[in-house]
């Protein structure tokens, strides 16, 4: 199978934003969190069971499936057929997700040329230690859902606001 182009590209992460923002919050599943990586996604949703999480996750990858191929004159798979999913339980591994979600880039040594990954939710992210300087969202539509439950958030603050500098583990 050819490679497909990489995703961290802006006319990409338009389309990307907008199936978000489509399918961010449906029966049950919501999208809080992203970060796009050159050929996957990382994600931190909510969903009331197993089966809306599944169902949740389908729809929006079909919808980013459907998006990109037309973006890119082709057909066929984006992406592989599994995900894999972890149930964050405590306030400290919340903290942890989000910190390894919206930081993603800098673990992985990109350097950034502004304070947070263009190609996160991070500028819609209200759990940043620093003042950010340019969050530029009012161009894009929303392209999360808001967090309903407590850990995601009031919990993970337990253990201080997440640095857009912090490298995660």
């Amino acid at each position: 199978m050819r490679a497909l182009p990489t995703l961290r590209s802006q006319g990409v992460y338009a389309v990307l934003c907008a199936a978000f923002a489509k399918g961010c919050e449906r029966n049950g599943f919501r999208l809080v969190h992203y970060s796009v990586q050159g050929n996957h996604l990382h994600m931190i949703v909510e969903a009331t069971d197993r089966a809306c999480l599944s169902r949740g996750l389908q729809g929006l990858l079909i919808r980013i499936a459907r998006a990109l191929n037309r973006l890119w004159g082709r057909s066929g798979k984006v992406f592989a057929d599994r995900y894999h999913d972890h149930i964050l339980r405590t306030p400290r591994e919340v903290r942890h997700a989000l910190a390894y979600v919206l930081n993603n880039a800098r673990r992985h040594g990109v350097r950034l040329a502004q304070e947070i990954d263009w190609f996160t939710s991070g500028r819609w992210f209200d759990g940043w230690r620093e003042k950010l300087t340019n969050r530029v969202a009012s161009e894009l539509a929303r392209p999360v859902a808001r967090a309903r439950n407590w850990l995601l958030n009031v919990g993970w603050r337990r253990h201080g606001l997440i640095g857009y500098h912090e490298v995660p583990g």
